[in-house]
């Protein structure tokens, strides 16, 4: 294998261009050593067509036999072809630990720690090593903190989804073993049964009558046949039948593996809530830096203070404003609320993303195996009668014409209709069973009753077939009716299945029988999930509207919408690139995406519009989805969800990966969501006011009265207040009834008020002290001037009270005593204000320029604090009624709603900073084709109106703004896939 990668190799020769293990041995010849050939020239389709090629030609080239590979060969494999999965992105530890002392919080406060010990000296006095001791430890521990729950968080979610691993059942040594999927090599044999996963991309050896299930890769209910020699995908499952195929690609070099390396990997953006923190962090730091200023320019040249004591105070500024431990915090909340997710059955695979589920506005959400079972039922209460049988004679007869070993998706359904599947066989003898073939299409069965020995024979399949053998009992008003029904189920997205049965009076089974006669008519479908229903109520609800995007007819759409609940106002996808066919609908294309409760008919560039468009419109889009058609809107809608069983190319593309079946789950990530966006939104607020309250408090008191506070009481302050934050992440908090979103100008209008309002409750309090003699005729001791050591002591336990007393005004909707917090919570603010008391009460420690004030003085503060904490809900709620009536003119427009170009235009405007910030994930290229569809009516919609997606995704446009790269001869593959399936469809049609 030592070839050079850019080396031509010999191409392949052979008489016999099938695909099967057809022709004889002297036919197929291959004109290269596999021993010299390379990856890159092995999967060259123009050198080599691994899918196509003669079978004999696969084993040659690969160096493997029906009897598989040794061990030491397959080992051999692993390290030339690397593991059957897609390459996960590692983050370094080291890196990672780093982060999160490398944004500009920490920036300012590794200043901050500079000039305590480079800039703070002279005048005969030693840096401030005290003070740059403690910024360096607050520093160390917030990261320390960060690093441990975001590592412990990742953890988890690696374990879970290695929980998820596949495993399958592979020759090696020439004995069958289980093994996980991604130890597969090119030249494995696999086994695959009822059931399995394909785990590679293969071809067939041995076919023991398999149906292959691609709905994960064209959203159709119903499998394909496979035969030897034809190549089976991974992702594919099994619904019938066993065989034997030899892997010929694993990883990247599988069909989803390539999809998935067609777009060109783009630099990560900085995510939403990233872009989110750093604004607050600028709010902050603009903040400090104007008051920084400020103080420079009246202390020096106004006040001519000494160097030292000016940059003691420019310290109190530098610790004190900023918010060192809000990233902390805020990974922290992320992380734990991770885990409580993975808990709840959702693994978040970025972090971001349980942010941004908190804002969703509408879901789109796939149909087949996402709302529905993806599981062909007989729908019981529908069934049409033709003769004097009951219901449940019919679906006894059509059961009797079923396969009950290895039955295809018809014959299941038709068996599981009845109360006990063993009824298909009780009380008859099966003398001939004719199955399903696409020239009759119908089956056939002849038995004989035990109860009185006579032979009879029942047939099932498309209406027109069964109708044009029946000649018993047969009249124009029954042929109507039957065409009538048969337009009805058409009508409501059912397929129709007629059934029809006649007596053998010789009782040989090759002789004629009496007849047939038509005895009904059973209407299938795709059932919704038992929990759909309550899901979507639900989301309603929490004011999420759900929106159905499938690739199924529209009239089988508006079916499951009204069982659902969700509506029936859907219309097919191709109205989107037909705007005159809008008239008297929507006034525009996005009207009609807001309006509709659905879309049919839809390929995989109209849901990536669709969600395009809602996010235009100023929404937060969530895309659930399992299948491989789906990973284009997982990757670009705000949030994608893949649910259970999803295929690895939709897990790659999704946010949030379910590991339990149905949308129920979504329900509960989109609650605890809110009560993590909660304790983010609440923290901001806390944190910012906390910003503008130190700031302004200490630059209004050096302004007025030349009070020097001690920079290492501030840094007291701080880890004081950053211990007690970190329990936020915790912290009980009841979740928003409707989105949320970051309104950053209600954060900081909140923060200043408030910042202002506690200002003003020291500054009078100083003044109090200052200016009478209010407090010491109630027994507290006099302060012999400002700057007395003692009076420090008084100002920091009245900032430390009543800043962090702030956290149960900001963490409640209503009044603060009627939500209450979280024990983890409470107990730190006691143990926080606690040791700020005693601090207060007994510390006299000279270095810091702090004094023992006693016991009166302590009380004194408390009592001051409590009396100015009780105003601040009213001061919350004239604040939300104002921000309140601001807000209502700047909402995206409800779905369901005329829409306007001004708000078109002021929602974009709105959302754009969301979209274009989300994090870069994997996109995947997929391919519009459908399977093909038997017993179905309207045949023609399953090929009318075909998109090439393969030829837009080039003009695609990532959550980054890149463009999506394509390589010409992967985009000549998907297309000659598509046409592949689209012949497939004509050709059974």
């Amino acid at each position: 294998m030592s070839t050079p990668q850019n080396e031509k190799a010999p191409p392949a020769s052979s008489s016999n261009s099938g695909g099967g293990n057809g022709g004889s041995d002297d036919v197929a010849t291959l004109n290269v050593d596999p021993n010299t050939l390379t990856v890159t020239d092995l999967y060259d389709k123009e050198k080599f067509d691994l899918e196509t090629m003669d079978n004999k030609l696969v084993f040659q080239l690969l160096q493997t036999s029906p009897e598989g590979l040794t061990q030491a060969e397959a080992t051999a494999r692993i390290d030339k072809f690397g593991q059957n999965k897609l390459p996960e992105k590692k983050v370094n530890p080291l890196f990672m630990f780093l982060s999160f002392m490398w944004n500009p919080l920490s920036w300012v406060m590794e200043a901050a720690a500079l000039v305590a010990i480079v800039l703070s000296n002279g005048q005969g006095m030693a840096p401030d090593w005290q003070d740059f001791i403690g910024i360096i430890l607050l520093l160390l521990i917030n990261s320390c903190i960060g690093f441990y729950e975001e590592r412990g968080a990742g953890k988890a979610v690696e374990a879970l989804m290695a929980a998820l691993a596949p495993q399958c059942k592979v020759k090696r040594d020439g004995k069958w073993e289980t093994m996980e999927a991604a130890n597969l090599v090119p030249g494995d044999v696999i086994s695959i049964g009822i059931g399995d996963v394909i785990p590679a991309d293969s071809r067939m050896i041995i076919s023991n009558n398999v149906k292959i299930d691609q709905a994960a890769l064209t959203g159709e209910s119903l499998p394909v046949g496979k035969e030897p020699g034809d190549e089976v995908f991974s992702g594919s499952t099994v619904k019938q039948g066993e065989a034997e195929a030899v892997v010929i690609g694993t990883g990247l070099n599988t069909f989803f593996g390539r999809a998935a390396s067609l777009v060109a990997s783009a630099n990560e953006g900085m995510g939403h809530l990233q872009q989110v923190l750093a604004k607050i962090g600028n709010f902050c730091i603009c903040s400090i830096a104007i008051f920084l200023v400020a103080e420079i320019f009246v202390m020096y040249p106004g006040f001519r203070y000494r160097y030292r004591r000016g940059m003691n105070n420019l310290l109190v500024l530098l610790i004190g404003g900023i918010p060192i431990a809000m990233p902390t915090v805020l990974s922290v909340t992320l992380a734990i609320g991770a885990k409580q997710l993975a808990e709840h059955k959702a693994i978040v695979t970025r972090m971001s993303a349980i942010e941004e589920l908190a804002g969703v506005t509408i879901l789109c959400s796939d149909k087949t195996g996402t709302l529905t079972l993806n599981e062909l039922t007989i729908k019981t209460d529908a069934v049409k009668q033709y003769s004097d049988l009951s219901i449940d004679d019919i679906l006894l007869f059509s059961a009797y014409a079923s396969r009950t070993e290895n039955p295809d998706a018809i014959d299941k359904s038709v068996v599981g209709s009845l109360p006990n599947p063993s009824m298909a066989r009780d009380g008859i003898d099966l003398l001939d069973f004719i199955p399903f073939n696409p020239v009759d299409k119908r089956t056939q069965a002849t038995y004989r009753r035990h109860s009185d020995g006579t032979v009879h024979r029942v047939t099932k399949g498309m209406s027109q077939v069964i109708l044009e053998l029946c000649t018993r009992d047969m009249s124009p008003d029954i042929e109507r009716q039957l065409h009538a029904d048969v337009d009805e189920f058409a009508m409501r997205g059912l397929r129709a299945l007629a059934v029809a049965e006649e007596s053998v009076p010789s009782g040989d089974i090759e002789s004629e029988g009496s007849g047939f006669r038509l005895v009904g008519l059973l209407p299938i479908f795709d059932p919704p999930r038992h929990d759909t229903k309550e899901t979507i109520d639900r989301a309603i609800t929490l004011g999420v509207h759900v929106k159905m995007i499938t690739g199924d007819q529209l009239a089988i759409a508006k079916e499951t919408g009204r069982e659902l609940g969700m509506g029936d106002t859907m219309y097919k996808a191709s109205i989107l690139n037909k705007p005159e066919e809008l008239q008297g609908i929507a006034n525009s294309v996005d009207e009609l995406v807001l309006r509709a409760d659905g879309f049919a008919g839809v390929y995989p560039e109209h849901k990536y519009e669709i969600v395009e468009r809602l996010q235009n419109l100023g929404h937060l889009v969530a895309m659930t989805g399992d299948g491989v058609n789906d990973a284009p809107a997982l990757a670009k809608a705000n949030v994608g969800v893949a649910v259970a069983d999803a295929s690895d190319a939709a897990r790659s593309a999704a946010d949030i990966v379910l590991t339990e079946a149905g949308l129920s789950t979504i329900i509960e990530a989109f609650i605890h969501s809110r009560i993590i966006f909660q304790r983010m939104r609440n923290y901001a607020i806390y944190t910012c006011s906390v910003t503008i309250r130190i700031v302004t408090t200490f630059s209004i008191l050096v302004f007025a009265f030349k009070f020097d506070f001690p920079p290492f009481l501030v840094l007291i302050l701080a880890f004081i207040n950053d211990g007690t934050m970190m329990t936020i992440s915790t912290d009980r908090v009841s979740p928003s009834k409707h989105p949320n979103a970051w309104n950053l100008k209600e954060i900081f209008s909140y923060a200043i008020v408030y910042g202002c309002y506690l200002t003003l409750s020291t500054l009078i309090f100083f003044i109090v002290i200052d200016k009478s003699n209010f407090f010491q005729r109630h027994g507290c001791k006099a302060f012999s001037n400002h700057n007395d050591f003692s009076f420090h002591s008084v100002i920091y336990l009245q900032v430390s009270i009543l800043s962090q007393a702030l956290i149960f005004v900001t963490r409640a909707q209503g009044f603060f005593f009627m939500e209450r917090p979280s024990v983890f919570l409470m107990c730190a603010f006691v143990l926080a204000q606690f040791v700020a008391t005693i601090i207060t009460v007994y510390a006299s420690w000279g270095f810091t320029e702090i004094r023992s004030a006693g016991w009166h003085w302590a009380g004194a503060v408390w009592i001051w604090d409590i009396v100015w904490f009780v105003p601040l809900d009213f001061i919350k709620f004239g604040m939300a009624g104002i921000i309140r009536r601001f807000a209502a003119a700047s909402s995206p427009p409800a779905p369901g709603m005329p829409v306007s170009s001004d708000q078109v235009e002021l929602a974009r405007q709105r959302t754009r900073m969301s979209v274009e910030a989300a994090q870069n994930v994997t996109r995947i290229s997929t391919i519009p084709s459908r399977g093909a569809s038997y017993y179905a009516p309207n045949m023609h919609d399953h090929v009318s109106h075909r998109r090439n997606f393969g030829a837009r995704v080039k003009h695609m446009i990532t959550k980054t703004g890149k463009r999506l790269n394509m390589d010409n001869n992967e985009l000549r593959r998907l297309q000659s896939t598509q046409a592949q399936a689209a012949s497939r469809v004509l050709t059974n049609n």
